[in-house]
């Protein structure tokens, strides 16, 4: 790391933005040419000996990846990427063996549809946009272990993608133990019979096909019937985030339907519980953990059967003890039994508002099923006082009454939620109620309030059972007890845990994305390929466009784009049983799979017959005590993510953690959500946005192109034009102060504005920086030999404590605030002494690098900074002789006294008093109580 051979070559000897250009760029290429940031492994190719940090404490600091757009990066992406690279530049220099690398998320529809616009290749855009995006980084930078970069659309990356898979197409959830096991377990358990077959035969007379659908069933990865959104307009099944509360893709903006289509599906549900259980163990924020937890929607209540002329119909209830109180079921319009249930006509006396105006129900059904199928399952779950449904001309029998309800289909229940049916009880669940209000059905009332209930809104709080027999006079909760008792005596139910969780969809109708490496046979089975056959590469295709169809056109199928590659799709193999022709899987894996793991990759980038070694496992992920989760030190990333990537990534680690891949529970220990930055936007008399950059102020007024706009603060992005490219401000400005202005804005985890003119401040104090240190006319270093006065050295350890400590908890503005103040003291010097001077360019050098390394090249080190030793405030200086109290009568502040530092209360009161300001203030008159905060404040109360 010696930088001797590299001569300072900027334009002048000011700090100015030429300056700070030349300097950064050499910086930036010293770091490049030396790989100044790699994180030596403990084994394999990235394990170093000789490493300055080998065999230290690790720190594993990781961003969430970036998505690599054509449009490249905006100042709103870096603050994350600044925040953990000034962390990680400390941690260095505190001593830490630190991991912080970069890789792209590079799978996924945008690129795919960009590639299809433009008639090129999406591995080609990729190619292209991660260059840009690269390049930027680098600019402003960014110090990665450049070793361990890769994007998810990487054969050698996605090659373990696919491996990923196969172990959770290889496993099933054993109960028991509640944990994933391979099927082999499953098989053997059958084949023995430790295990029932479902119905009661012995696993020798079931034929070969129905061993094998009966061991898929179970599988962790699994291919159903399954309602999703399909968008014709697009020509593939969209995610639910990838669907507008309106029912509306995001990309291109056309309608969205429900369809059940033939689906590869996850079963994270079986995961719930420990999803939810983890989550204790884990260093997030409270408002994330509680996003999780009602994103997986844990409920306790009770399964119950209502009986039907096709057998039972299985409800799950949080709310048994009103079981007495239903008047009608609910199923939804994709129900299994509806088809059965329904009817050929009315039954007499039907009331003609159940109908739908349809002469059957059958007709009726048809008509109201692709009505509800228009609709996104947003949509079908807003709350409203409209109710819509038909009757499907069937009863149930309510099992505590005996009481015939009738059966209705309704969009507003999901065949994916629960059982897919529900019990309703008008009188307490407000949707219930409007339902039975606008379809005239009975409201029972058998919850007591202890007031008269005026049968308008539903009653939905504690009080004691009414109209319910057995249950009459109990509160709630024993209510409930006892009705699961009775459901569990009769054989009508059982009390039961529910969540809110459903399984991940995992198929995708696109081009561009992992191919599963599953392959079809001849009996319509999935056969997983053996690993030495990954990875399953994509074909190259001149035209991997999907086919689309008119965007109204709900009746229309998805037909994948791999689907025409025929020479790909069918293959003649030999897994075992000689060769056969085979078709392989022509849906692709979601663009989650590629961010559900690869902090695995990122400790073992190198490893060609592994995820991951264990143990570099151990060392990078592994948990530090019993207790401990294990995972990445740090993880920051914006709070859109806080739900889905991270459920699937957790999901991805505890499955490879019970099969014995890995060591920790969890992957990510630590997280942190920074928030965002936003600018100005301006919006035409249409409210259409215009471009920012051409928008001119005249009189506080805003024009554009000679027409006033409206100004507005908005989240930066293309879509409100307001873009601020980075690469701009560091050409202007310098990369060090674009670092600088970015921490300084205000805590990393709030949003804040972005005002370009603001940040000449940050440049100052780094131009107030270099002046204390360098001769602006000669370029000459002017420190001082000398020792440092009482006051600088107070000064400065008051600085590296808290600038320290700053460091640690992220808290990046209030550091840069402390350096500017101990900077400030230093401008008051004749000149600053060579300790002092080296001490400030240490402290400044996470935030500041490349001027932190000009500057301590300057002042004679012949080895970069990277791992030179972050100051350590000496305890000593940081004892203050005396403290100021703020003394306030009845809470406002009326005097301020000064005490030594070790004086007790009693000394504090005794000064407080006798000070002439709060004498005069008295009048007199004692104080009804006197309250001192040590070091804080004292606080006197008047009657």
């Amino acid at each position: 790391m010696c930088v001797t051979d590299q001569e300072p070559t900027p334009p002048s000897h000011r700090y100015d933005a030429a300056t700070a250009n030349a300097i950064e760029r050499r910086w930036q290429q010293h770091w490049y040419d030396n790989n100044s940031f790699r994180a030596p492994n403990p084994v394999g190719d990235l394990a170093e000996p000789d490493h300055p940090r080998a065999g230290a404490e690790k720190k594993f600091v990781m961003d969430m990846f970036p998505f690599p757009s054509g449009e490249g990066l905006h100042v709103g992406h870096p603050l994350g990427y600044i925040a953990t690279d000034v962390y990680s530049r400390y941690l260095r220099m505190a001593g830490f063996n630190v991991l912080h690398p970069m890789g792209y998320d590079s799978f996924g529809l945008p690129t795919e549809q960009y590639a299809i616009a433009s008639g090129r290749q999406p591995a080609e855009i990729t190619r292209t946009n991660v260059d840009r995006y690269r390049a930027q980084l680098r600019r402003v930078g960014m110090g990665y272990d450049n070793r361990r970069e890769f994007c998810t659309s990487d054969p050698d990356y996605y090659r373990w993608t696919q491996w990923v898979f196969l172990q959770i197409f290889n496993s099933y959830f054993d109960e028991d133990v509640q944990a994933a096991r391979p099927v082999s377990h499953l098989i053997e358990q059958y084949e023995t019979g430790r295990r029932a077959t479902p119905d009661g035969r012995s696993w020798a007379d079931m034929t070969r096909i129905e061993q094998r659908a009966l061991i898929d069933s179970q599988r962790l990865a699994y291919v159903t019937e399954a309602p999703v959104n399909w968008c014709p307009g697009l020509g593939t099944v969209l995610s639910n985030e990838e669907v507008t509360a309106e029912g509306r893709s995001e990309r291109g903006n056309f309608p969205v339907y429900t369809r059940t289509l033939k689906q590869w599906m996850l079963r994270i549900t079986a995961y719930s519980q420990r999803l939810l259980d983890d989550l204790d163990s884990l260093q997030w924020t409270d408002s994330l953990k509680a996003m999780q937890r009602n994103w997986i929607g844990r409920s306790t209540g009770a399964y119950v059967d209502f009986a039907s002329s096709e057998g039972d119909i299985r409800v799950f209830t949080t709310r048994p003890d009103t079981l007495f109180g239903s008047t009608y079921m609910v199923l939804a319009p994709e129900h299994e039994l509806v088809d059965k249930l329904a009817a050929d006509s009315w039954p007499e006396g039907t009331n003609v508002k159940w109908t739908g105006g349809f002469a059957t129900p059958r007709e009726a059904i048809a008509v109201y099923r692709a009505t509800a199928a228009a609709k996104t399952d947003v949509e079908r779950q807003a709350d409203g006082k409209t109710k819509t449904g038909v009757f499907v001309g069937a009863y149930a029998t309510n099992p505590v009454n005996g009481e015939q309800i009738p059966i209705f289909i309704a969009d507003y229940v999901l065949a994916g939620y629960g059982t897919g049916a529900i019990m309703a009880v008008p009188a307490h669940d407000e949707r219930d109620l409007a339902f039975a209000r606008t379809f005239d059905i009975p409201v029972r009332q058998v919850i007591d309030s202890g007031a008269e209930w005026d049968g308008e809104t539903a009653f939905v709080g504690q009080g004691q059972a009414i109209n319910s027999d057995f249950l009459d006079g109990l509160a709630v909760d024993e209510a409930k007890s006892r009705m699961i008792a009775w459901l569990e005596e009769n054989q009508r139910g059982k009390g039961a845990i529910n969540y809110r969780l459903r399984d991940w969809l995992f198929s995708r109708q696109r081009y561009w994305g992992e191919p599963f490496p599953i392959v079809w046979d001849e009996d319509g089975m999935p056969v997983a390929l053996p690993e030495d056959m990954l990875p399953v590469e994509l074909p190259q295709m001149e035209d991997f466009s999907p086919k689309t169809f008119a965007a109204d056109d709900a009746s229309s199928s998805p037909e994948p784009p791999l689907g025409r590659a025929k020479e790909w799709v069918e293959v003649e193999l030999d897994l075992g049983e000689g060769p056969k022709t085979y078709r392989r899987e022509v849906n692709t894996m979601p663009n989650w799979a590629g961010s559900s793991w690869y902090e695995l990759r990122y400790a073992d980038a190198t490893n060609k017959d592994q995820l991951i070694s264990p143990e570099n496992d151990r060392y990078w992920m592994g948990p530090r005590s019993e207790d401990d989760c294990g995972g990445a030190d740090l993880y920051i990333g914006g709070v859109e993510h806080a739900v889905l990537h991270l459920l699937y990534a957790r999901f991805w680690q505890k499955v490879l953690y019970d099969l014995g891949h890995v060591s920790a529970r969890e992957p990510f220990r630590r997280l942190f959500n920074q928030g965002y930055i936003q600018a100005y936007a301006f919006t035409d008399a249409r409210g259409m946005y215009v471009p920012a950059v051409a928008v001119t102020e005249e009189n506080g007024k805003y024009y554009y192109e000679g027409e006033e706009v409206k100004r507005e603060y908005g989240k930066i992005g293309k879509s409100l034009k307001n873009v601020v490219s980075p690469d701009d401000v560091c050409e202007e400005y310098g990369a060090d102060t674009f670092r600088v202005y970015e921490m300084s804005m205000g805590p990393l985890d709030l949003s804040k504005p972005w005002e370009t003119r603001a940040i000449v401040g940050s440049q100052r104090f780094l131009q107030r920086a270099w002046r204390n240190i360098v001769d602006e006319e000669t370029g000459e270093v002017t420190v001082t030999d000398e020792d440092p006065s009482e006051e600088t050295l107070k000064a400065m350890h008051t600085a590296i404590a808290g600038v320290r400590d700053d460091y640690e908890q992220l808290r990046m503005n209030t550091a840069v605030a402390k350096l500017i103040t101990f900077n400030n003291h230093l401008v008051g010097l004749d000149a600053v002494p060579r300790s002092v001077a080296e001490n400030l360019v240490l402290m400044l050098a996470p935030v500041a690098p490349h001027i932190g390394e000009e500057l301590w090249r300057r002042l004679g080190h012949t080895e970069s900074l990277t791992y030179a030793d972050f100051p350590v405030a000496d305890e000593a200086y940081l004892v203050e002789d005396t403290v100021t109290y703020p003394v306030q009568i009845n809470g406002k502040v009326r005097s301020r006294i000064e005490v030594a530092a070790e004086a007790d209360k009693d000394t504090v009161q005794k000064a407080a008093l006798a000070d002439p300001k709060i004498v005069e203030s008295l009048g007199g008159k004692e104080p009804f109580k006197v309250i001192v905060v040590p070091g804080k404040m004292v606080s006197l109360v008047l009657k």
